[in-house]
């Protein structure tokens, strides 16, 4: 996390729109992408998309859609029924970094989003390999 605890706040800097951008430019990657298009169901990608993008909202500061609509993260538990080895969890942060740098977000920003999305994805892997 930055020394200024940009961390809560991410959501006043870059706004929905922000997210919109960064959630928009990852899932235009999932398709073309060997690894997590067998992951993501392809019929329902603006679903995940949606899902996505709602809860990096309420992570980093805004309102708390995402539990309205769906509860608690519960995110492990949420993504246990797809098979999430090392490569997809090193796929997954290449495509988002991607979308990062897409954004032009800049240093603060990234730095913060880029240990939350390292940390998050990691803790998703459920199967060796």
């Amino acid at each position: 996390m930055s020394d200024f605890h940009l961390d809560d706040r991410i959501y006043k800097v870059i706004g929905e729109d922000g997210f919109d951008r960064l959630c928009a430019g990852f899932f235009r990657r999932v398709p073309v992408d060997d690894v997590l298009n067998t992951i993501y169901p392809m019929d329902d990608l603006v679903g995940a998309e949606h899902r996505l993008r709602e809860f990096l909202v309420q992570r980093f500061g805004g309102p708390h859609r995402y539990s309205e609509e769906r509860g608690e993260p519960r995110l492990r538990a949420r993504h246990m029924p797809f098979v999430i080895d090392k490569l997809a969890r090193d796929r997954w942060v290449q495509r988002m970094e991607e979308a990062m740098i897409e954004c032009e977000f800049g240093g603060p920003i990234n730095q913060v989003l880029r240990a939350f999305f390292d940390s998050a994805a990691t803790f998703m892997i459920n199967k060796d390999g």
